[in-house]
């Protein structure tokens, strides 16, 4: 963690020194992962023992090792449901199988839950690109056909908001210890009208990953002149350019700068990537919006911070800097194809690169990666005034993208009380303090998102060396804790403006439109008649309540 941000660490609700206590703080930290009743000692035994299945270094986990760790992790649930409790009954969950984890590890956590209950899942398996597409058909037909989702708090005006969620019961509430959230995922994320319908189980934002080693070879360093990692989008491009002819380090093929997913159309989740620049160029200050304008929702999206950020995306295009055939990497080909397995020398993804690099057998960079919050910018665009502004020390504003993947449970149990206890027992084993550590710790598609994760000593003895801990984990907690974050507004059709943006900026990128303005410009004219369509002055009371501005 940078000095400045340990700062403004201090200042917020949850600070690095308040979560480096060690061991002795750890233990009354899982005392609510294990019954009433259990020990600080054992519950910080039961964490110690989850962490060394496998054990970082011994290869990617399997399913046999979700599956102990999920039986490991039960006791909540036999303290609250009787061995047998739910026989008969049968639930339909639906989530992601990207890159062969969520439900994925989801089956193999509920099976000890499954076996001890007497309940069956069935599931509804889905590719990241898909899972847009499909829950907007079932919230669009009414036809949902799932009493458990995994679902992103931006969905949650689609679907709270329309009266498709079953309220979290208290009991749950305290079974999951909701508290130990950080403060950035605190209601109102989870909430809809007071009403709580969320057990957090990530807690997302992108950061900038780099390799390391690219700032120390002799030949990369004179070709670029840099020996320190970039902290500006105008570093990162001129790093790209420069480094273009030189040979990787690590793996002795090509090297390559940033990696951008040109192939951006990911279901609405590749926008993202292009707001990793736009953020430090469009995210001001002393203005929480970023996205649309709150008193009009006219889009932001073709302003010239959002324009710059595509010309730069462009410009780096038209230089040939990108590897081979970029135009079609979607963002899980940037991860874990290119970037994990020794191609280019920096991108901003989600906590997924990190928890990867030392766990993952098909990565080779562990020993040679860094972290810290996104790139910014020397000026940022002020929409009041419609000129740039120069703040002292630069613009940042981490991208908090998605707001996390959450388990929800759907109205279709609502009136089957059997059912329902069913629903959010399963959904709340999911989301325990103690299952929840080793899904941070190890690759499962989510981040750390409680206070209790950044307990580093509990890393360091799974088998981390205390400097990448500290440099992975402290990308997240400076972006959670970021004054400047840019957060996304939990409004219906969030997606939609995402998915229609990706769909433009790809004809964009393929020589479509003749600009960048004019991609954008087509974006903010499929924007605008997605408001028209679900109702302006909806949106706009909606928007400004998501930005706190009511």
């Amino acid at each position: 963690m940078k000095p400045n941000m340990f700062e403004l660490a201090v200042r917020s609700a949850v600070s690095r020194r308040g979560l480096l206590k060690g061991a002795a703080g750890l233990g009354a930290l899982s005392v609510m992962g294990l019954p009433r009743g259990a020990s600080a000692q054992d519950a910080a035994a039961l964490r110690a023992q989850i962490l060394a299945i496998p054990g970082v270094g011994m290869g990617s986990p399997t399913d046999a090792h979700f599956q102990q760790v999920g039986e490991l992790c039960l006791g909540p649930t036999r303290a609250n449901v009787a061995e047998g409790e739910f026989a008969g009954v049968e639930l339909t969950f639906m989530g992601l199988n990207n890159q062969n984890l969520h439900n994925i590890l989801f089956r193999g956590f509920l099976k000890s839950w499954e076996d001890y209950t007497g309940a069956k899942i069935n599931w509804i398996d889905l590719a990241q690109a898909d899972y847009n597409p499909r829950l907007q058909q079932a919230i669009a037909t009414g036809t949902v056909d799932f009493d458990i989702v995994e679902m992103g708090a931006p969905f949650e005006g689609d679907t709270a908001g329309r009266g498709l969620l079953d309220e979290m019961p208290d009991w749950v509430k305290e079974q999951i210890d909701m508290a130990d959230y950080v403060g950035y995922l605190q209601p109102p994320v989870g909430t809809w009208d007071g009403k709580t319908y969320r057990i957090t189980i990530d807690g997302d934002c992108h950061t900038f990953a780099y390799r390391k080693d690219y700032f120390t070879d002799p030949a990369i360093t004179a070709a670029t002149g840099m020996t320190e990692p970039p902290t500006l989008w105008s570093q990162v491009n001129d790093f790209s350019v420069k480094v273009k002819g030189q040979m990787d380090p690590l793996t002795g093929i090509e090297a390559y700068g940033f990696l951008d997913p040109l192939k951006y159309q990911w279901g609405g989740f590749g926008f993202y990537f292009l707001a990793d620049r736009a953020t430090a160029y469009a995210k001001h200050p002393d203005d929480a919006a970023w996205l649309f304008d709150p008193d009009t929702m006219k889009p932001r999206i073709n302003n010239p911070a959002w324009v710059r950020a595509i010309q730069d995306v462009m410009d780096l295009q038209a230089a040939g800097v990108y590897p081979p055939d970029q135009i079609n990497a979607d963002p899980n080909t940037t991860a874990f194809s290119q970037f994990l397995g020794g191609t280019g020398g920096m991108l901003t993804w989600w906590g997924d690169v990190g928890s990867n690099a030392r766990t993952s057998d098909t990565s080779v960079v562990g020993d040679v990666v860094g972290f810290s919050i996104n790139p910014g910018s020397e000026d940022v665009y002020n929409a009041a005034t419609g000129q740039w502004d120069k703040p002292e020390g630069g613009n940042f504003a981490p991208n908090l993208a998605y707001l996390g993947w959450g388990i929800y449970v759907t109205n279709r149990v609502s009136g089957d009380e059997l059912k329902r206890k069913a629903a959010w027992s399963a959904a709340a084993h999911l989301g325990g303090r103690d299952i929840s550590l080793w899904m941070a710790t190890y690759p499962s598609g989510f981040q750390a998102y409680r206070n209790s994760h950044f307990q580093y000593d509990e890393w360091e003895a799974a088998g981390y060396d205390r400097a990448f801990v500290e440099d992975y984990l402290g990308s997240n907690q400076d972006s959670y804790n970021h004054p400047n974050g840019a957060i996304e507004p939990r409004i219906p059709g969030i997606f939609q403006y995402y998915s229609i943006a990706e769909d433009e900026l790809v004809k964009g990128l393929s020589g479509q439109y003749a600009s960048a303005q004019e991609t954008a410009d087509a974006i903010a004219a499929a924007w605008e008649k997605i408001t028209d369509q679900i109702g302006r002055d909806n949106q706009i009371a909606l928007y400004k309540a998501s930005l706190g501005m009511n």
